[in-house]
């Protein structure tokens, strides 16, 4: 029985299979993403969305769905489901039977007498989805329909019936290509078996997304159908059908979809989710290795790529992709500094420089040489810690007291805004952005010393201690027992979040050991959760343990209790630095509770973000890279100290 598997009684209760979405990405940078159902509640689910490099790489939809039916003495049996206003039409989740992950996304239909399974596989390589269909029972002569429903617009839009769409379908083999207007690919839809093909252009109106209306966005959309394809089908040959952006050689597609299936990692356990997870964000272009931020509507955030590989790759054993997207990274992270005023956006995010010097630390960690990672990023530290010296980073500069004062709002991770207005008042000195510097400092000096750099020695060695002697005045007092979020002018704000962990789980800490037991009680009682830890403790004001309703609503409540399992990584870390195997059992208990997390919002896979109030549900993207990595960490951390403890 598969790990990941749905029966009949979920699959037909649309109010808990429209809840649960699978994602399937390949290394061209395609994804397909839908509900274990297949019907489309996102905007941005699809069967076949892939990056136009004409467009500047963005992802758009191709193929949104494809509906089935099967016919048997005259009678047609509509498979597929979509929603509109007040209804779903046609019903075809009423047929399904079971839904499996492992080791591709496989539905079940019974319709009568005809048992017939359906298996999503997208090529590795290539802008392709295969469709594999087996007829497993039949007990008369079984002919079966395919309609396709095109979109061919960006994920972030919805398209309209128009008059500019070109209609027209151009006969390829076993098939037909089509593109829907200029500037985009051909796509080129296509059968395995001789099939027929009957141009009937039309467009299906106002379909609705239920996830984006929940979202409070614009929701509703008209697909396009060419036509569709007409063949018979027999028990025990199997027929795919492929969607792609080049023309592919019918003979050899069901050859394809055993060679590409065989590559695929088996999701038969808790750890193996994680490490497929892990594997779907990573893209390569060429020589250009990334991350991808999370499904099915994120890109890229140069952050979330620090704060994650070392859960992505290393935790797993991949030091050569952990290598490639460093190095990518780093050329990125040095533009920061350019005097070019197209980057000032990217260059108030003061943060993302600092959490650099953490993502080395885990290598060293893991294992690699001191005076090799300073050889291969001295430049690259050195260029940071000097441009932040000088005050040449937008929104930053460095006081007489050693700590670094953010002159703009929106300059750390929470950053979340509404009609251009930050909703976290936060500047001033930053409890993290100051933990961060104090830790950059404390641990290139560390490498310099491997090497004898004796100038910046020089420069640097007096800082450290001038810092945390400044970092305790402005964020500590025995009396509160835990560090203040920010201080500007007179006020300090004692908002419990999460913001003061970084200050003990960095490798050079400004705390002492009584101070960290302190701090990590507080963050126990406020802030922990089972889903990771919130953004803000529910006993301020402020406090929103629900997300929900329109962007506006949404977005007040993302720093403001919402809770982000990618925290726990870091509870953990400060968590098992104290308290060593002691604290094993407790941290193990968390872990195993986002066991049940894998099958009830993204198929496998860990959520951005988790409601601050019980039960804790899951919500916005999906699948999320920073979730997935620090959930893989926490796990590592844990054996790591269990063999301390055996030795």
């Amino acid at each position: 029985m598969s790990y990941l598997k749905f029966d009949k009684a979920q699959l037909v209760n649309t109010e808990y299979s429209l809840k649960r979405e699978f994602i399937r990405t390949n290394r061209a940078g395609s994804f397909a993403s839908s509900t274990i159902i297949n019907c489309n509640t996102r905007k941005y689910h699809g069967l076949l969305i892939c990056p136009i490099d004409k467009f500047g790489g963005d992802n758009h939809v191709l193929l949104s769905s494809l509906d089935e039916t099967i016919i048997q003495h005259g009678y047609e049996f509509n498979l597929g489901i979509h929603k509109y206003p007040g209804t779903y039409a046609p019903n075809g989740h009423k047929y399904v039977r079971e839904y499996e992950v492992d080791p591709n996304p496989a539905i079940t239909y019974r319709v009568g007498g005809v048992l017939l399974r359906k298996e999503l596989l997208l090529v590795e390589k290539e802008q392709r989805i295969l469709v594999k269909y087996t007829l497993l029972e039949a007990n008369s002569p079984t002919t079966i329909r395919f309609q396709p429903f095109i979109a061919f617009r960006n994920i972030h839009d919805l398209t309209s019936a128009n008059m500019v769409a070109n209609t027209r379908a151009n006969t390829v083999a076993n098939g037909v290509s089509v593109r829907l207007y200029d500037g985009f690919p051909k796509l080129y839809m296509q059968t395995s078996r001789e099939s027929e093909f009957i141009h009937a252009p039309d467009w299906y109106y106002d379909i609705e997304y239920t996830e984006e209306k929940n979202r409070g966005y614009a929701c509703h959309e008209d697909l396009f159908v060419p036509g569709y394809f007409e063949m018979t089908i027999k028990k025990g040959v199997p027929i795919i059908f492929s969607a792609g952006t080049s023309e592919s050689t019918p003979s050899s597609l069901v050859r394809q979809f055993n060679s590409e299936l065989k590559k695929r990692i088996k999701r038969d356990s808790f750890e193996s989710c994680l490490d497929n997870s892990a594997e779907q964000t990573i893209s390569r272009k060429g020589k250009h290795v990334s991350i991808i931020n999370g499904f099915p509507f994120l890109s890229h955030s140069e952050r979330n790529t620090y704060l994650s590989i070392p859960g992505l790759c290393l935790s797993r054993g991949d030091e050569k992709t952990f290598l490639e997207v460093l190095q990518t990274s780093a050329k990125t992270l040095l533009n920061r500094f350019s005097p070019d005023t197209n980057i000032n956006k990217e260059k108030t995010s003061v943060d993302v420089p600092l959490w650099f010097f953490w993502t080395l630390q885990k290598y060293i960690e893991w294992g690699a040489d001191k005076k090799e990672v300073w050889q291969k990023f001295r430049k690259t530290i050195k260029t940071i810690l000097s441009h932040y010296k000088q005050g040449s980073h937008l929104a930053v500069e460095l006081h007489n007291n050693g700590l670094l004062w953010t002159s703009q709002k929106g300059v750390s991770w929470m950053k979340v805004r509404n009609n251009g207005t930050f909703l976290q008042q936060r500047m001033g000195y930053l409890v993290e952005v100051n933990a961060l510097w104090y830790n950059a400092i404390s641990f290139a000096l560390e490498l310099a010393n491997t090497t004898g750099d004796k100038a910046f020695i020089k420069e640097w060695q007096v800082l450290p201690t001038h810092i945390r002697d400044s970092f305790n005045a402005v964020f500590w007092t025995d009396e509160m027992g835990y560090l203040a979020d920010y201080a500007i002018e007179g006020y300090t704000s004692w908002s419990t979040r999460p913001n003061m962990l970084f200050a003990l789980s960095l490798p050079h800490s400004c705390l002492n050991t009584e101070q960290k037991k302190s701090i990590l009680d507080k963050v126990e009682r406020d802030l922990l959760t089972p889903r990771g830890l919130r953004t803000l403790s529910p006993n301020n004001q402020d406090y929103l343990g629900v997300i929900s309703g329109n962007e506006y609503e949404r977005n007040r409540a993302f720093h403001n209790g919402s809770v982000f399992p990618w925290l726990l990584g870091h509870y953990a870390e400060a968590y098992l630095n104290l308290y060593k195997e002691s604290g094993l059992s407790h941290i193990k208990r968390i872990l195993e509770g986002f066991e049940e997390c894998v099958n009830e919002h993204g198929i496998g896979s860990i959520s951005q973000i988790y409601d601050g109030n019980p039960p804790h549900k899951p919500n916005e993207a999906t699948s999320y890279a920073l979730s997935v990595a620090e959930i893989i960490r926490v796990g590592n951390m844990i054996k790591n100290v269990s063999k301390e403890v055996d030795v």
